[in-house]
């Protein structure tokens, strides 16, 4: 029998999504960019919802292509807020599109985003030994930092918590628990 952490439960799309994407080390800058969108799409919702709508994103948002979603105005946000199969929020969608902008300012100083976030656990992946959900935090001092530095650049919808949890989606913790099939898995995939 595999053991894996509760929290995806028996939803097929849930359950796939832990065991190969959720922890595994992320470092393409576009890649990271994209996930941080989507987790701040999540702010008061479940993650399984924008698991749920995550190709209706990618569709209505060019890719999150930040060259494009930075260039996006008005007829594109109301474009956006008609999409039934996205989150409709003007605030998300106006965030994205600063956060695009913000993005791209990063870069051209020279900042990759990738160097920049991973910078903050230094170059390599917190790996956490967590037996319980309970365990787990919501937010960490790294968290919080990441997110002050974040909203500092101009990044909205960031706050430690969304930071968090982005942060275990991307592999810059491994927060698969111990009895997991996947946390020793990924911890060897942040050695490679």
């Amino acid at each position: 029998m595999i053991h894996r952490c509760p929290w995806p439960g028996e939803d097929p799309l849930y359950v796939d999504y832990h065991d190969t994407e959720w922890g595994v080390p992320e470092r393409d800058d576009e890649a990271l960019f994209a996930k941080l969108i989507l987790d701040g799409f999540q702010a008061g919702l479940s993650w399984i919802t924008i698991l749920r709508k995550r190709e209706a994103f990618l569709e209505a948002f060019d890719g999150f292509n930040p060259e494009t979603l930075a260039r996006y105005g008005e007829a594109d946000i109301a474009r956006l807020l008609g999409n039934a199969g996205i989150i409709r929020s003007r605030a998300k969608i106006e965030a994205s599109i600063g956060n695009a902008k913000a993005y791209l300012a990063l870069r051209e100083r020279g900042q990759g985003f990738s160097d920049y976030l991973w910078g903050f656990v230094d170059g390599e992946p917190v790996q956490n030994r967590f037996s319980t959900m309970k365990e787990v935090p919501a937010e960490t001092p790294v968290s919080q930092a990441m997110s002050k530095a974040l909203k500092k650049e101009g990044f909205k919808f960031c706050g430690p918590v969304i930071v968090y949890a982005f942060m275990q989606a991307t592999g810059l913790v491994n927060d698969h628990l111990v009895s997991c099939h996947r946390h020793e898995e990924v911890k060897n995939l942040s050695r490679s």
